[in-house]
């Protein structure tokens, strides 16, 4: 299935607020970077059919991660984004090594379209 004609919805927010996002919907109290909330799975996916899903990234945390990896905000930003939007279309980095360095090379390859910077790494 292609995925050419779906949209997502980003929501860009605080440690506070994706903290909470990750204690009630994972079990974890404590802020993550990003969240992805697949719509096309699960027994309400027919409400809106070309709604791939939404995407949580706290701005506080890609700021501090930026900062230790000694990149541009707009780059973990954009690392965020590419990660949060591959696990809306079932790329999923959890079930393995391998599935992992299948998002790991899919990541790159969609950075490399978007970023100036070639040495940028995937999520």
């Amino acid at each position: 299935m292609g995925y050419d004609d779906h949209e997502i919805s980003v929501v860009i927010t605080g440690n506070d607020e994706i903290m909470e996002l990750n204690k009630k919907f994972r079990g974890i109290e404590k802020p993550t970077n990003v969240l992805s909330f697949p719509m096309l799975e699960g027994e309400f996916n027919s409400i809106t059919p070309l709604l791939l899903g939404d995407i949580v990234i706290s701005s506080e945390k890609a700021m501090q991660e930026a900062e230790e990896a000694g990149i541009s905000f707009d780059e973990r930003m954009s690392q965020l984004l590419v990660h949060g939007i591959l696990h809306l279309i079932g790329f999923d980095h959890e079930k393995g090594e391998n599935d992992a360095a299948k998002m790991e090379a899919k990541s790159i390859e969609i950075l490399r379209f978007i970023e100036k910077n070639p040495n940028l790494d995937a999520f």
